[in-house]
């Protein structure tokens, strides 16, 4: 069973039964303490911690889940890994130890055809706490599993919480036997490489009290409600389904080990090294494109050092298999097309995520060799000073400047017999960062020494601004400052930063994006601004470009901004506290501003709100604010003391200092905010405001996006055009058109079901045909062929059933049927009671066909199902099978 396949499995079983499917949420965690999701309950832990209210009582998903703390064993186990999917179902107050002990046995133990994963029973071990005697009781009188297979275990691998006072309760573990060749018996208390964990139920019954570990904290009490957390680990759960060893075997991991096998010759199975190598890069592909799907970008900090450090031992490891060019593109191509099948995404977003990860790989290439060289050159060094640690200087400048991270520097060195000095690496570091943050403080300034901007200010004062009421004027050059420093001069093509003792130009800030526009001067020179910033309190630098001429200190000049510009962003502010207003007036104070941007002729704006605003609620919102632009209410600005505008009711704006001193922005009797912004006149400039829909950006924040102005209408007239045509189309008036394309749709998945009706019958004809045609290998009816391509799966496997039945029961029967499917081999072989006798096994015979076909398989030794990537070879898998059912008979 494919992964994909497991995941749809899992989310239809808990859905019939009453459960709201939630969207995986995205790997970047909501949470501030995490940079990553790592476990499938993160998005519910609000409701799980009392903060918000769940808004349902029952919840099911697969959650993308990234752990990187063993990242140093990924391939060197078959049991660590970075990527996993957990699938998850909740319970917030409703069913409890018994329904959910009740479920997981039903999905688990029942047919594949019955839409469970067909596990069977007996080999199946439970673990309960050791004090949980509800549990066992549940497991051993209401499910009939036989007391033995029962293990009682203490705290540490059967009691949960979150390490933090709150809820907690005693797990239940359920563990898949998977036979003698894992070691020895006697259940997970005893073995857990051969009793595998595959699913923990958590009973959430209790609160606990402040402590630390996993077992030194008191119990308070019962919950007042009690919860249901469970987690089943897709991959492992595939690994068993899959008739493979480790999770690197399975379908969505194989495949990416098979093209890297491709792209450097070095086989699976030939060597541990090569071995240990092949699983890095299938682990750290599949988790770089799963970030990059998500929207983290490689970087030195946080999220984007966790992506950078493991594409880059990827790619490193790909260059030890023996590859010599890039690798990236052709690998990130494998895993969208494999994970693709359960985030499409992924598929939707596919160019940006090949154009993040081969950038990376490109920047990472140019810099590896030369990086080597110098770590190779320090080693020698080292090793010749009769050395055995790694100088952390050594280590900061390989990160600094040739971008190796540090555990990619540490796993060189002992590879080379050194290990590195990290605290002498960390402490240089930190001091990168503090002068990073300092820097910080001047953005976008290109790293000009701070003392610049200060000495101007303290020479000429602040700058005035003069663009509330003006959008041109003269002024005087008070400072230049070229690469950084000042400069008394700058000539044709210079990266400039000029500072004015007056200005009509707005510095970015408040969430308002920065003019752009030109200086000019007196002598004829032209500066184009294309932004200004505010590096130090009051004054502003305009950067840009000299297009002609020569630019002096001292030099008259005359400032004149781009109105168009000016005047769109002025429309999208004025918009934007209009809609502030109305969802606070929707929403209630709790929708307070968590940050904005306005450009021109659109915006975006951040607020609080614990749950997804309504679809209903939007539209009243957006209704209010153009009933507003139609009541023409003047927009009006005042200068006055703090108290005053808080006695007068004025909202304060997000991220803003204030002094003593504050503006306040009025609009009619609607909207009263502090702003330093530029605003219209009048709400009637603003013509149209469209929002176009809100979003989660994080825990209790929404985002609210949208069009004002011509922007907005542009954006109607599009969305007029595309029904007018849909009303030509359907023949229909607007109104009608949702329940005309229902009915269309509707009509398609009947016609739909009825082909796949006749498709399905159409391949079981075929069976009669087959079954006299059996072939006689030394007294074995081996029935092995090609169906016509298209054949699914579940139709393959019918019709190799229907065959292997037609033939007598009293001679052994072999059945391979094979077929290309979306341009990949499938087969599923068969065998009778009488040839599983003389040694004939489903699963044996199918990883030989399934190997031929550069893919992998497995199964039951009475049915087996496998595939490929080599649809070319399905002719030498039929010869394979009859090979091996030759020599096994």
């Amino acid at each position: 069973m494919e992964s994909a396949e497991i995941r749809r499995r899992w989310l239809r079983f808990f859905e019939e039964r009453g459960h709201t499917v939630v969207p995986s949420a995205s790997l970047i965690a909501d949470d501030p303490t995490l940079l990553l999701v790592p476990a499938g309950m993160v998005p519910f832990k609000p409701y799980f911690l009392g903060e918000v209210k769940p808004p349902f009582d029952r919840a099911v998903s697969v959650q993308k889940c990234v752990r990187t703390p063993d990242i140093e064993e990924v391939g060197k186990t078959t049991r660590h890994g970075t990527f996993f999917q957990m699938c998850g179902n909740f319970s917030f107050g409703d069913y409890f130890k018994e329904g959910a002990i009740r479920y997981a046995w039903e999905l688990l133990t029942s047919s594949v055809e019955d839409g469970g994963y067909g596990l069977e029973a007996d080999r199946l071990w439970i673990t309960v706490y050791e004090q949980d005697d509800e549990a066992e009781r549940i497991w051993r009188d209401v499910i009939g599993v036989p007391a033995e297979r029962i293990q009682r275990l203490g705290m540490g691998p059967n009691y949960w919480s979150m390490g933090v006072p709150g809820p907690c309760g005693p797990c239940s573990e359920i563990n898949y036997d998977r036979g003698p060749e894992f070691g020895e018996e006697g259940g997970p208390a005893v073995n857990d490489e051969r009793y595998v964990e595959i699913w923990n139920l958590v009973f959430m019954q209790y609160e606990r009290g402040a402590g630390e570990g996993k077992e030194n904290f008191p119990i308070l009490g019962e919950l007042p409600s009690k919860n249901i957390d469970t987690g089943l680990g897709l991959e492992r759960l595939a690994m068993i389904l899959q008739g493979v060893h480790n999770m690197y075997e399975t379908d969505t991991l194989r495949v990416v080990m098979d093209k890297a096998t491709e792209l450097t010759g070095v086989a699976y199975g030939a060597a541990q090294d090569s071995d240990v190598a092949l699983r890095v890069v299938a682990d750290h592909m599949r988790t770089s494109v799963m970030l990059i799907g998500d929207g983290v970008t490689p970087g030195n900090e946080g999220r984007g050092y966790v992506l950078r450090r493991i594409m880059r031992r990827a790619i490193r490891n790909m260059r030890i298999l023996g590859a010599t060019g890039p690798v990236v593109g052709e690998l990130v191509d494998v895993v969208l097309k494999t994970m693709g099948q359960q985030y499409p995404e992924l598929l939707t977003d596919r160019k940006r995520i090949e154009t993040v990860a081969l950038a990376e790989e490109a920047a990472f290439l140019k810099t590896l060799k030369a990086g080597t060289n110098i770590l190779d050159t320090a080693v020698s060094d080292t090793k010749a000073a009769g050395g055995r640690v790694l100088a952390g200087d050594k280590a900061f400048l390989l990160h600094d400047t040739w971008g190796f991270p540090i555990d990619l520097t540490l796993e060189m060195a002992a590879e080379q017999g050194l290990s590195v000095d990290e605290d002498g690496f960390r402490r240089l570091m930190k001091e990168q960062r503090e002068r990073a943050k300092a820097d910080a403080k001047a953005k976008k300034t290109g790293h000009a020494d701070m003392s610049a901007y200060r000495e101007v200010a303290d020479t000429s004062g602040s700058t005035v601004f003069t663009g509330y009421t003006a959008t041109e004027g003269e002024s005087t050059v008070v400072g230049l400052l070229v690469d950084g420093a000042s400069s008394p001069a700058a000539t044709e093509g210079d990266e400039v930063e000029v500072v004015l003792d007056r200005t009509p130009f707005y510095a970015e800030g408040g969430g308002q994006l920065a003019d752009t526009g030109r200086i000019r001067l007196d002598s004829g020179a032209v500066v184009e601004v294309r932004d200004v910033q505010q590096p130090v309190p009051g004054v502003s630098v305009h950067k840009g470009v000299v297009q002609v001429g020569e630019v002096t200190v001292g030099a008259a000049a005359h400032a004149q901004i781009d109105v168009t510009r000016r005047r769109a962003i002025a429309r999208a502010h004025s918009a934007t506290h209009l809609t502030h207003q109305a969802l606070r007036d929707a929403l209630g104070p709790t929708a307070a501003q968590a940050g904005s941007e306005n450009s021109p002729g659109r915006f975006r704006f951040d607020f609080g709100s614990p749950a997804a605003v309504p679809g209903t609620v939007l539209t009243d919102v957006e209704q209010k604010i153009n009933e507003v632009l139609s009541r023409e209410l003047d927009v009006t600005a005042e200068v006055m003391s703090m108290d005053d505008a808080k006695k007068q009711g004025a909202i304060a704006e997000f991220g803003e200092k204030y002094g003593d001193r504050v503006r306040v922005v009025t609009i009619g009797d609607f909207s009263k905010e502090l702003c330093g912004g530029t605003h219209v006149h009048n709400t009637a400039q603003l013509g149209l405001v469209k929002l176009l829909g809100e979003s989660s950006i994080g825990s209790g924040v929404r985002r609210v996006e949208a069009l004002v102005g011509v922007d907005a209408y542009n954006f109607l007239a599009r969305e007029h055009t595309v029904v007018s045509r849909l009303t030509e189309l359907v023949k229909g008036r607007p109104e009608e058109l949702p329940e005309k394309i229902s009915g269309m749709l509707t009509k398609l998945k009947e016609a739909e079901k009825e082909i796949e009706r006749f498709r399905a019958e159409k391949v079981l004809q075929a069976a009669a045909g087959l079954a006299a045609g059996a072939k006689d290998v030394r007294g074995v009816a081996l029935v092995a062929a090609r169906v016509p391509d298209g054949t699914s799966a579940d139709d393959l496997r019918k019709l190799v059933l229907d065959v292997r039945g037609r033939i007598p029961g009293d001679r052994p029967v072999v059945t391979a049927l094979f077929t290309v499917a979306n341009d990949r081999p499938l087969t599923v072989i068969a065998t009778n009671e009488a040839a599983r006798e003389r040694g004939l096994k489903a699963g044996d015979l199918v990883r030989t066909a399934a190997k031929t076909l550069g893919g992998g398989g497995g199964g039951k030794p009475d049915v087996a199902q496998g595939g490929g990537q080599n649809p070319g070879a399905v002719a030498e898998a039929i010869e394979a099978v009859e090979r091996l059912v030759a020599e096994s008979a």
